[in-house]
């Protein structure tokens, strides 16, 4: 529900904006808010659920989250939609890191591999076929008020999770509280929201007003670094353990690679509505249904290679950025070359190589981000991976919609240049992954003898904090 909710709205704007007669730039804050919100929460909230158990936080967040959907469903003004989307945001940011956290403390070696195999499937579906979903439901719930639904629907699915969750997610001792670094907390915050803001607000000129906040929160996080390292040079309880980055094995390599795999993977599903909703008169339906393929390859692999990863280790990312820079390369080709009646049929098995691939990125690379983390810094360190892959996602929404415009400006409308052009910078982004996924693969093979690191044995027991 939380990725699906970044972009599964962006269908039902133009329905939204007409009936809450609101401007452009006011509607574009129910997408932009949420995003904002969403990233500007994961750190503090995943150091909240290492500090007062991660059960608890989780079933609090999400009791939040299914009424904040309510109340966004329910808006009678513009104003009170992109309030509750903000509200809706800070929930999802609260419940997101609790996520791996409690994956981190439930299970170790090729359990937790096939448990963060099943959440990376999550992830990939529900980042590719939120356009789908949208465009189902708007098709289902027709009328002036259907856009409504795209957030009701959240209330009966969350309900069922919430009682699932309070049945099944283990009781669990918190760690010691200790202090929530308040200072962290505004320098982290101000620095996030200062480097987002921007892109948030790309579409309304938020790159070109607001180019100078990138260079502020640049400043402000590298202060963030330095009072965390301060806070814990003298014993204090750091919102973030720049440990993490610096002594912990492969934590800073799977966060960059994130990072720079969810530029190119959060912006070209943009691209491609741009591409067949504009360019070829396609329904928001019969779009989300050209980029399924890819959807389906996406879940297929990630569950297979959860089990996988513990016997490859980094070589299973390098191989599935390979075929995901191979499939979304092959689309932009095809989609540039292929006649407009054939081109989303052509394209498919393009598409399905890149799911396979992508589906051997997410999960895999989450596994081996984490897998050195101590249990008790497990909610700050999968907030701390989401943030960068939101940061990612980001970048990757505002830069490649904003490079298609571009072209179609200096092109005369060419659709076809402008979509081979932007997938493509997507998969140049791809390409910086792979070479940190192959210095860390080639890294782990000098370490372990030409091996992939060895896992801890496999045991299904709740570790204690």
């Amino acid at each position: 529900m939380t990725l699906l909710d970044v972009t599964i709205v962006a269908v039902a704007l133009p329905s939204m904006q007409r009936e809450l007669h609101a401007t452009a730039a006011s509607v574009q804050w129910v997408v932009s808010g949420y995003a904002l919100a969403f990233a500007l929460t994961l750190v503090t909230a995943g150091r909240i659920g290492d500090a007062f158990g991660r059960r608890r936080v989780f079933l609090v967040a999400l009791a939040a989250f299914v009424l904040c959907s309510a109340a966004a469903g329910a808006a009678p003004t513009i104003t009170w939609l992109v309030v509750a989307r903000l509200a809706q945001g800070v929930a999802a940011g609260s419940l997101a890191p609790q996520n791996t956290a409690l994956i981190q403390q439930m299970f170790r070696g090729a359990e937790r591999g096939r448990a963060f195999g099943l959440f990376g499937a999550t992830v990939g579906v529900s980042s590719a076929v939120g356009p789908i979903t949208g465009g189902v439901i708007l098709a289902l719930a027709s009328g002036d008020d259907g856009w409504r639904w795209i957030f009701y629907v959240n209330v009966p699915v969350g309900l069922v999770a919430l009682l699932l969750g309070a049945r099944l997610l283990p009781r669990v001792a918190p760690g010691p509280r200790g202090r929530l670094d308040p200072v962290g907390v505004l320098l982290l915050g101000a620095g996030i929201l200062a480097v987002m803001l921007p892109l948030v607000l790309a579409e309304a000129g938020g790159l070109s007003r607001l180019w100078w906040l990138f260079l502020v929160g640049l400043v402000i996080l590298a202060g963030f670094v330095g009072w965390e390292r301060w806070v814990a040079a003298h014993d204090g309880d750091p919102l973030l353990d720049t440990g993490l980055f610096t002594a912990t094995r492969g934590y800073a390599t799977g966060a960059s690679l994130a990072a720079l795999y969810f530029v190119g993977f959060s912006g070209v599903w943009l691209v491609f509505a741009l591409f067949f909703q504009n360019g070829l008169g396609y329904s928001p339906l019969a779009s989300g249904l050209a980029v399924t393929p890819f959807a389906v390859g996406s879940a297929g692999a990630a569950a297979v290679a959860g089990r996988l990863v513990g016997r490859f280790g980094r070589l299973l990312t390098v191989c599935g950025l390979v075929a995901v820079m191979a499939g979304l390369g092959g689309t932009a080709l095809v989609l540039w070359l292929a006649p407009a009646d054939s081109a989303a049929y052509l394209a498919a098995p393009a598409l399905l190589l890149g799911g396979l691939g992508s589906g051997c990125v997410i999960s895999p690379n989450v596994t081996m981000t984490l897998r050195e983390v101590p249990v008790r810094m497990a909610g700050a360190a999968g907030g701390a991976l989401q943030t960068g892959q939101r940061i990612g996602g980001a970048v990757g929404t505002a830069a490649l919609p904003g490079l298609f415009y571009l072209v179609l400006t200096v092109t005369d409308d060419d659709y076809r240049d402008a979509v081979a052009l932007s997938v493509g910078t997507g998969v140049a982004f791809m390409v910086c992954a792979l070479a940190v996924a192959v210095a860390d693969w080639r890294r782990d093979r000098s370490g372990a003898g030409g091996r992939p690191p060895e896992t801890s044995p496999s045991h299904a027991h709740v570790v204690q904090d």
